[in-house]
Protein backbone atom coordinates (compact mmCIF):
# COMPACT_ATOMS: atom_id res chain seq x y z
CA UNK A 1 0.00 0.00 0.00
CA UNK A 2 1.32 3.40 -0.90
CA UNK A 3 0.21 6.96 -1.36
CA UNK A 4 0.73 8.89 -4.57
CA UNK A 5 1.33 12.55 -5.16
CA UNK A 6 2.26 14.67 -8.11
CA UNK A 7 5.78 15.99 -7.73
CA UNK A 8 5.70 19.77 -8.16
CA UNK A 9 8.01 20.97 -10.87
CA UNK A 10 8.61 17.44 -12.17
CA UNK A 11 8.61 17.25 -15.96
CA UNK A 12 5.70 15.27 -17.33
CA UNK A 13 5.19 13.02 -20.31
CA UNK A 14 3.35 14.48 -23.33
CA UNK A 15 0.08 12.69 -24.09
CA UNK A 16 -1.64 12.16 -27.42
CA UNK A 17 -3.76 15.29 -27.03
CA UNK A 18 -0.73 17.48 -26.40
CA UNK A 19 -1.30 17.84 -22.68
CA UNK A 20 1.34 16.87 -20.17
CA UNK A 21 0.88 13.93 -17.80
CA UNK A 22 2.36 14.58 -14.40
CA UNK A 23 4.61 11.91 -12.93
CA UNK A 24 3.46 10.40 -9.65
CA UNK A 25 5.82 10.07 -6.70
CA UNK A 26 5.07 6.97 -4.67
CA UNK A 27 5.51 7.31 -0.91
CA UNK A 28 5.59 3.88 0.69
CA UNK A 29 4.34 2.76 4.10
CA UNK A 30 7.41 0.73 5.03
CA UNK A 31 8.78 3.21 7.57
CA UNK A 32 5.43 3.94 9.24
CA UNK A 33 4.38 0.29 9.41
CA UNK A 34 7.82 -0.70 10.71
CA UNK A 35 7.64 1.85 13.54
CA UNK A 36 4.13 0.73 14.45
CA UNK A 37 5.14 -2.94 14.58
CA UNK A 38 8.24 -2.29 16.71
CA UNK A 39 6.24 -0.06 19.07
CA UNK A 40 3.48 -2.65 19.39
CA UNK A 41 5.99 -5.40 20.19
CA UNK A 42 7.65 -3.23 22.83
CA UNK A 43 4.27 -2.41 24.39
CA UNK A 44 3.43 -6.12 24.45
CA UNK A 45 6.73 -6.81 26.23
CA UNK A 46 6.03 -4.20 28.91
CA UNK A 47 2.49 -5.48 29.50
CA UNK A 48 3.29 -9.19 29.44
CA UNK A 49 6.57 -9.09 31.41
CA UNK A 50 6.62 -6.05 33.74
CA UNK A 51 9.73 -5.68 35.90
CA UNK A 52 10.03 -3.74 39.13
CA UNK A 53 13.04 -1.92 40.47
CA UNK A 54 15.53 0.60 39.23
CA UNK A 55 18.06 0.41 36.41
CA UNK A 56 21.58 1.67 37.04
CA UNK A 57 23.31 3.47 34.17
CA UNK A 58 27.06 4.10 34.47
CA UNK A 59 28.23 6.91 32.16
CA UNK A 60 31.91 6.85 33.17
CA UNK A 61 34.60 4.41 34.21
CA UNK A 62 36.52 4.43 37.45
CA UNK A 63 39.71 5.66 35.76
CA UNK A 64 38.06 8.49 33.78
CA UNK A 65 39.22 12.03 34.51
CA UNK A 66 35.61 13.28 34.62
CA UNK A 67 33.34 11.24 36.86
CA UNK A 68 29.59 11.28 36.16
CA UNK A 69 27.39 10.12 39.04
CA UNK A 70 25.64 6.78 38.67
CA UNK A 71 22.11 7.20 37.34
CA UNK A 72 19.48 5.11 39.12
CA UNK A 73 16.16 5.45 37.30
CA UNK A 74 12.87 3.59 37.97
CA UNK A 75 12.74 1.09 35.15
CA UNK A 76 9.06 0.86 34.22
CA UNK A 77 8.26 4.60 34.29
CA UNK A 78 11.26 5.21 32.01
CA UNK A 79 10.25 2.36 29.69
CA UNK A 80 6.64 3.56 29.47
CA UNK A 81 7.79 7.13 28.91
CA UNK A 82 9.94 5.97 26.01
CA UNK A 83 6.98 4.03 24.62
CA UNK A 84 4.77 7.14 24.67
CA UNK A 85 7.42 9.12 22.80
CA UNK A 86 7.78 6.24 20.32
CA UNK A 87 4.01 6.29 19.74
CA UNK A 88 4.15 10.01 18.99
CA UNK A 89 6.91 9.48 16.43
CA UNK A 90 4.98 6.61 14.83
CA UNK A 91 1.90 8.85 14.60
CA UNK A 92 4.06 11.57 13.05
CA UNK A 93 5.27 9.03 10.48
CA UNK A 94 1.69 8.05 9.63
CA UNK A 95 0.68 11.70 9.20
CA UNK A 96 3.70 12.33 6.97
CA UNK A 97 2.87 9.30 4.85
CA UNK A 98 -0.77 10.31 4.48
CA UNK A 99 0.44 13.73 3.37
CA UNK A 100 2.62 12.01 0.76
CA UNK A 101 5.85 12.95 2.52
CA UNK A 102 8.66 10.67 3.58
CA UNK A 103 9.45 10.05 7.22
CA UNK A 104 12.58 11.92 8.24
CA UNK A 105 15.64 9.77 8.94
CA UNK A 106 16.10 11.75 12.14
CA UNK A 107 12.65 10.69 13.32
CA UNK A 108 13.55 7.05 12.70
CA UNK A 109 16.86 7.53 14.52
CA UNK A 110 15.08 9.12 17.50
CA UNK A 111 12.60 6.23 17.53
CA UNK A 112 15.47 3.76 17.60
CA UNK A 113 17.21 5.60 20.43
CA UNK A 114 14.01 5.70 22.49
CA UNK A 115 13.25 2.03 21.91
CA UNK A 116 16.80 1.10 22.91
CA UNK A 117 16.67 3.24 26.06
CA UNK A 118 13.34 1.74 27.06
CA UNK A 119 14.53 -1.79 26.39
CA UNK A 120 17.73 -1.28 28.40
CA UNK A 121 15.68 0.14 31.28
CA UNK A 122 13.40 -2.90 31.21
CA UNK A 123 16.27 -5.39 30.85
CA UNK A 124 18.32 -3.93 33.71
CA UNK A 125 15.46 -3.48 36.17
CA UNK A 126 16.22 -4.74 39.67
CA UNK A 127 19.68 -5.96 38.72
CA UNK A 128 22.58 -5.61 41.14
CA UNK A 129 24.89 -4.80 38.21
CA UNK A 130 25.15 -1.59 36.25
CA UNK A 131 24.71 -0.93 32.57
CA UNK A 132 28.00 0.60 31.50
CA UNK A 133 27.26 2.88 28.57
CA UNK A 134 30.98 3.33 27.88
CA UNK A 135 31.49 -0.44 27.65
CA UNK A 136 28.40 -0.78 25.48
CA UNK A 137 29.57 1.87 23.00
CA UNK A 138 33.23 0.84 23.06
CA UNK A 139 32.40 -2.82 22.41
CA UNK A 140 30.02 -1.77 19.65
CA UNK A 141 32.77 0.22 17.95
CA UNK A 142 35.14 -2.74 18.09
CA UNK A 143 32.50 -5.06 16.70
CA UNK A 144 31.77 -2.64 13.89
CA UNK A 145 35.34 -2.24 12.63
CA UNK A 146 35.39 -5.19 10.18
CA UNK A 147 31.84 -4.35 9.10
CA UNK A 148 32.78 -0.75 8.31
CA UNK A 149 35.86 -1.76 6.34
CA UNK A 150 33.87 -4.46 4.53
CA UNK A 151 31.02 -2.10 3.68
CA UNK A 152 33.50 0.41 2.24
CA UNK A 153 34.88 -2.38 0.07
CA UNK A 154 31.39 -3.08 -1.21
CA UNK A 155 30.60 0.58 -1.82
CA UNK A 156 33.74 1.18 -3.90
CA UNK A 157 33.31 -1.97 -5.97
CA UNK A 158 29.60 -1.58 -6.63
CA UNK A 159 29.91 2.12 -7.41
CA UNK A 160 32.07 0.98 -10.33
CA UNK A 161 29.40 -1.51 -11.42
CA UNK A 162 30.84 -4.75 -9.99
CA UNK A 163 28.90 -6.69 -7.37
CA UNK A 164 31.39 -7.71 -4.69
CA UNK A 165 29.97 -10.79 -2.98
CA UNK A 166 33.53 -11.88 -2.15
CA UNK A 167 34.00 -9.50 0.81
CA UNK A 168 33.73 -12.44 3.19
CA UNK A 169 36.48 -14.31 1.36
CA UNK A 170 38.68 -11.22 1.21
CA UNK A 171 38.43 -10.65 4.96
CA UNK A 172 38.96 -14.32 5.80
CA UNK A 173 42.06 -14.54 3.59
CA UNK A 174 43.35 -11.32 5.13
CA UNK A 175 42.81 -12.60 8.68
CA UNK A 176 44.70 -15.81 7.89
CA UNK A 177 47.58 -14.03 6.16
CA UNK A 178 47.79 -11.37 8.86
CA UNK A 179 48.10 -14.02 11.56
CA UNK A 180 50.88 -15.88 9.74
CA UNK A 181 52.82 -12.76 8.75
CA UNK A 182 52.50 -11.24 12.22
CA UNK A 183 53.65 -14.47 13.84
CA UNK A 184 56.67 -14.87 11.58
CA UNK A 185 57.85 -11.25 11.80
CA UNK A 186 56.71 -10.50 15.35
CA UNK A 187 55.19 -7.25 14.08
CA UNK A 188 51.46 -6.48 13.96
CA UNK A 189 52.17 -3.80 11.35
CA UNK A 190 53.64 -6.47 9.06
CA UNK A 191 50.54 -8.54 9.67
CA UNK A 192 48.31 -5.67 8.57
CA UNK A 193 50.40 -5.08 5.44
CA UNK A 194 50.23 -8.76 4.48
CA UNK A 195 46.49 -8.82 5.18
CA UNK A 196 45.93 -5.89 2.84
CA UNK A 197 47.88 -7.68 0.10
CA UNK A 198 45.79 -10.82 0.64
CA UNK A 199 42.55 -8.87 0.34
CA UNK A 200 43.80 -7.23 -2.85
CA UNK A 201 44.84 -10.61 -4.27
CA UNK A 202 41.34 -12.04 -3.85
CA UNK A 203 39.95 -8.82 -5.36
CA UNK A 204 42.32 -9.20 -8.32
CA UNK A 205 40.98 -12.70 -9.00
CA UNK A 206 37.45 -11.31 -8.78
CA UNK A 207 38.32 -8.55 -11.25
CA UNK A 208 40.03 -10.96 -13.64
CA UNK A 209 36.94 -13.14 -13.98
CA UNK A 210 34.23 -10.48 -13.80
CA UNK A 211 35.78 -7.54 -15.64
CA UNK A 212 38.08 -9.19 -18.17
CA UNK A 213 36.25 -12.47 -18.80
CA UNK A 214 32.76 -11.16 -17.93
CA UNK A 215 31.73 -14.13 -15.81
CA UNK A 216 28.59 -13.73 -13.70
CA UNK A 217 29.68 -11.56 -10.78
CA UNK A 218 27.54 -13.19 -8.11
CA UNK A 219 28.68 -16.69 -9.04
CA UNK A 220 32.35 -15.66 -8.98
CA UNK A 221 31.92 -14.01 -5.59
CA UNK A 222 30.26 -17.05 -4.06
CA UNK A 223 32.90 -19.38 -5.51
CA UNK A 224 35.70 -17.21 -4.11
CA UNK A 225 34.11 -17.25 -0.67
CA UNK A 226 33.89 -21.05 -0.69
CA UNK A 227 37.41 -21.37 -2.11
CA UNK A 228 38.98 -19.14 0.54
CA UNK A 229 37.06 -20.91 3.31
CA UNK A 230 38.33 -24.27 2.06
CA UNK A 231 41.92 -23.13 1.67
CA UNK A 232 42.14 -21.44 5.07
CA UNK A 233 40.51 -24.44 6.75
CA UNK A 234 42.99 -26.81 5.10
CA UNK A 235 46.06 -24.76 5.94
CA UNK A 236 44.79 -24.12 9.46
CA UNK A 237 44.50 -27.82 10.26
CA UNK A 238 47.58 -28.95 8.32
CA UNK A 239 49.99 -26.07 8.94
CA UNK A 240 48.88 -23.71 11.72
CA UNK A 241 47.72 -26.26 14.30
CA UNK A 242 51.00 -28.28 14.27
CA UNK A 243 53.05 -25.07 14.34
CA UNK A 244 50.85 -22.83 16.46
CA UNK A 245 53.74 -21.37 18.49
CA UNK A 246 55.57 -20.08 15.43
CA UNK A 247 52.88 -19.53 12.81
CA UNK A 248 49.71 -18.74 14.76
CA UNK A 249 50.66 -16.55 17.70
CA UNK A 250 50.64 -13.06 16.25
CA UNK A 251 51.34 -9.99 18.42
CA UNK A 252 48.47 -7.56 18.76
CA UNK A 253 48.24 -3.79 18.68
CA UNK A 254 47.68 -2.19 22.05
CA UNK A 255 45.44 0.80 22.73
CA UNK A 256 46.79 4.23 21.86
CA UNK A 257 45.33 6.83 24.18
CA UNK A 258 45.02 10.36 22.78
CA UNK A 259 45.56 12.86 25.62
CA UNK A 260 42.83 15.42 26.36
CA UNK A 261 40.42 13.90 23.84
CA UNK A 262 40.32 10.75 25.94
CA UNK A 263 39.07 12.83 28.88
CA UNK A 264 35.84 13.87 27.12
CA UNK A 265 32.97 12.34 29.11
CA UNK A 266 31.38 9.19 27.65
CA UNK A 267 32.65 9.49 24.05
CA UNK A 268 36.30 10.14 24.92
CA UNK A 269 37.11 6.60 26.14
CA UNK A 270 35.04 5.17 23.28
CA UNK A 271 36.65 7.02 20.37
CA UNK A 272 40.11 7.99 21.59
CA UNK A 273 41.39 4.99 23.56
CA UNK A 274 41.60 2.44 20.77
CA UNK A 275 44.02 0.48 18.60
CA UNK A 276 45.60 2.11 15.51
CA UNK A 277 43.31 0.25 13.07
CA UNK A 278 40.30 1.98 14.66
CA UNK A 279 41.89 5.42 14.25
CA UNK A 280 42.79 4.51 10.68
CA UNK A 281 39.14 3.63 10.06
CA UNK A 282 38.09 7.21 10.80
CA UNK A 283 40.45 8.50 8.11
CA UNK A 284 39.59 5.76 5.61
CA UNK A 285 35.88 6.55 5.81
CA UNK A 286 36.53 10.26 5.33
CA UNK A 287 39.08 9.57 2.58
CA UNK A 288 36.74 7.31 0.61
CA UNK A 289 33.95 9.88 0.85
CA UNK A 290 36.24 12.68 -0.30
CA UNK A 291 37.70 10.63 -3.16
CA UNK A 292 34.27 9.51 -4.32
CA UNK A 293 32.55 12.91 -4.32
CA UNK A 294 35.32 15.49 -4.56
CA UNK A 295 37.86 14.09 -7.03
CA UNK A 296 38.01 13.37 -10.75
CA UNK A 297 38.61 9.70 -9.99
CA UNK A 298 35.41 9.56 -7.95
CA UNK A 299 33.42 11.19 -10.75
CA UNK A 300 34.74 8.63 -13.22
CA UNK A 301 34.05 5.80 -10.78
CA UNK A 302 30.41 6.82 -10.37
CA UNK A 303 30.03 7.41 -14.11
CA UNK A 304 31.29 3.91 -14.88
CA UNK A 305 28.84 2.44 -12.38
CA UNK A 306 25.89 4.38 -13.77
CA UNK A 307 26.53 4.46 -17.52
CA UNK A 308 29.77 2.77 -18.62
CA UNK A 309 29.12 3.36 -22.33
CA UNK A 310 28.77 7.10 -21.82
CA UNK A 311 31.91 7.12 -19.66
CA UNK A 312 33.79 5.21 -22.37
CA UNK A 313 32.61 7.69 -24.97
CA UNK A 314 34.27 10.59 -23.14
CA UNK A 315 37.54 8.70 -22.75
CA UNK A 316 37.22 6.87 -19.43
CA UNK A 317 38.82 3.43 -19.42
CA UNK A 318 36.00 1.34 -17.95
CA UNK A 319 37.99 -1.84 -17.32
CA UNK A 320 40.91 -0.02 -15.68
CA UNK A 321 38.51 1.97 -13.47
CA UNK A 322 36.76 -1.20 -12.32
CA UNK A 323 40.05 -3.02 -11.70
CA UNK A 324 41.33 -0.13 -9.58
CA UNK A 325 38.05 0.12 -7.66
CA UNK A 326 38.09 -3.59 -6.81
CA UNK A 327 41.73 -3.46 -5.73
CA UNK A 328 41.07 -0.48 -3.44
CA UNK A 329 38.00 -2.26 -2.11
CA UNK A 330 40.11 -5.37 -1.53
CA UNK A 331 42.57 -3.30 0.49
CA UNK A 332 39.71 -2.03 2.66
CA UNK A 333 38.42 -5.57 3.18
CA UNK A 334 41.99 -6.60 4.00
CA UNK A 335 42.08 -4.02 6.80
CA UNK A 336 38.83 -5.48 8.10
CA UNK A 337 40.30 -8.97 8.09
CA UNK A 338 43.51 -7.76 9.73
CA UNK A 339 41.44 -6.51 12.66
CA UNK A 340 40.59 -10.08 13.66
CA UNK A 341 44.20 -11.27 14.10
CA UNK A 342 46.06 -8.05 14.96
CA UNK A 343 43.57 -6.40 17.33
CA UNK A 344 40.73 -8.69 18.42
CA UNK A 345 42.68 -11.93 19.09
CA UNK A 346 46.25 -13.13 18.58
CA UNK A 347 45.59 -16.17 16.43
CA UNK A 348 43.58 -17.35 13.46
CA UNK A 349 40.53 -19.54 13.96
CA UNK A 350 38.39 -21.55 11.57
CA UNK A 351 35.93 -19.30 9.70
CA UNK A 352 36.57 -16.56 12.23
CA UNK A 353 34.86 -13.88 10.14
CA UNK A 354 31.59 -15.81 10.67
CA UNK A 355 29.59 -14.10 7.94
CA UNK A 356 30.76 -10.56 8.67
CA UNK A 357 31.30 -9.98 4.95
CA UNK A 358 27.63 -10.60 4.23
CA UNK A 359 26.52 -8.30 7.05
CA UNK A 360 28.88 -5.71 5.54
CA UNK A 361 26.98 -6.07 2.27
CA UNK A 362 23.75 -5.41 4.15
CA UNK A 363 25.36 -2.34 5.72
CA UNK A 364 26.26 -1.13 2.24
CA UNK A 365 22.64 -1.50 1.09
CA UNK A 366 21.38 0.06 4.33
CA UNK A 367 23.73 2.98 3.68
CA UNK A 368 22.48 3.36 0.09
CA UNK A 369 25.91 2.87 -1.45
CA UNK A 370 27.30 5.91 0.35
CA UNK A 371 30.57 5.49 2.34
CA UNK A 372 29.53 7.54 5.38
CA UNK A 373 26.04 6.06 5.60
CA UNK A 374 27.43 2.55 5.11
CA UNK A 375 29.90 3.16 7.96
CA UNK A 376 27.05 4.33 10.20
CA UNK A 377 25.10 1.19 9.29
CA UNK A 378 28.15 -0.89 10.21
CA UNK A 379 28.22 0.82 13.60
CA UNK A 380 24.54 -0.01 14.07
CA UNK A 381 25.14 -3.69 13.35
CA UNK A 382 28.18 -3.67 15.65
CA UNK A 383 26.00 -2.24 18.39
CA UNK A 384 23.39 -4.95 17.87
CA UNK A 385 26.10 -7.62 18.14
CA UNK A 386 27.55 -6.19 21.34
CA UNK A 387 24.22 -5.72 23.08
CA UNK A 388 24.09 -9.35 24.19
CA UNK A 389 27.41 -9.03 26.02
CA UNK A 390 26.28 -6.03 28.07
CA UNK A 391 22.92 -7.56 28.94
CA UNK A 392 24.53 -10.79 30.10
CA UNK A 393 26.67 -8.81 32.57
CA UNK A 394 23.63 -7.29 34.29
CA UNK A 395 21.74 -10.58 34.34
CA UNK A 396 19.05 -9.68 31.83
CA UNK A 397 16.12 -12.13 31.52
CA UNK A 398 16.42 -12.03 27.74
CA UNK A 399 17.63 -15.46 26.46
CA UNK A 400 21.10 -15.35 24.97
CA UNK A 401 19.82 -17.20 21.89
CA UNK A 402 17.42 -14.34 21.23
CA UNK A 403 20.18 -11.76 21.54
CA UNK A 404 22.29 -13.71 19.03
CA UNK A 405 19.49 -13.12 16.55
CA UNK A 406 19.50 -9.35 16.95
CA UNK A 407 22.20 -8.47 14.37
CA UNK A 408 20.48 -10.57 11.73
CA UNK A 409 17.04 -9.17 12.53
CA UNK A 410 18.47 -5.68 12.13
CA UNK A 411 19.98 -6.82 8.83
CA UNK A 412 16.58 -8.03 7.62
CA UNK A 413 15.02 -4.68 8.51
CA UNK A 414 17.82 -2.96 6.65
CA UNK A 415 17.51 -4.85 3.38
CA UNK A 416 13.71 -4.71 3.61
CA UNK A 417 13.95 -0.95 3.18
CA UNK A 418 12.84 0.32 6.59
CA UNK A 419 14.72 3.57 6.04
CA UNK A 420 13.53 4.02 2.48
CA UNK A 421 14.17 2.63 -0.94
CA UNK A 422 17.77 1.92 -1.91
CA UNK A 423 18.72 2.15 -5.57
CA UNK A 424 21.99 0.53 -6.64
CA UNK A 425 24.12 2.01 -9.43
CA UNK A 426 22.33 1.52 -12.75
CA UNK A 427 25.06 -0.64 -14.31
CA UNK A 428 25.71 -2.69 -11.18
CA UNK A 429 26.29 -6.33 -12.05
CA UNK A 430 26.40 -5.71 -15.80
CA UNK A 431 29.61 -6.62 -17.65
CA UNK A 432 30.75 -4.05 -20.16
CA UNK A 433 31.70 -4.98 -23.70
CA UNK A 434 33.43 -2.15 -25.51
CA UNK A 435 31.79 -1.17 -28.77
Amino acid sequence: MSAAVEAPGTPGTPSSDGTEKRHKVQVGWKAASGLIIVGALFALLLVAVPRDGVTKFALSRGADAVQIPLLEIPAMPLAWGCLVAMALIAAYSVVRTLANRRTSIWAIAAFGALSLTGFLAWAGAGSSGTLSIVSLLSGSLLGAVPLVYGSLSGVIGERSGVINIAIEGQMLAAAFTGAVAGSVTGSPAAGVFAAVLAGMLVALVLALFTVTHRVNQIIVGVVLNVLVLGLTSFFYSQVLVPNAATLNSAPRFGSWTIPLLNDIPVIGPVLFDQAPLIYLMYFVVAGVWFAMYRTRWGLRLRAVGEHPKAADTVGVNVERTRYLALLIGGACAGLGGAFYTTVAVDQFGLNMTAGAGFIALAAMIFGKWDPVRAAMAGLLFGFASNLQNVLSVVGSPVPSQFMLMVPYVVTLFAVAGLVGRSRPPAANGQPYLKG
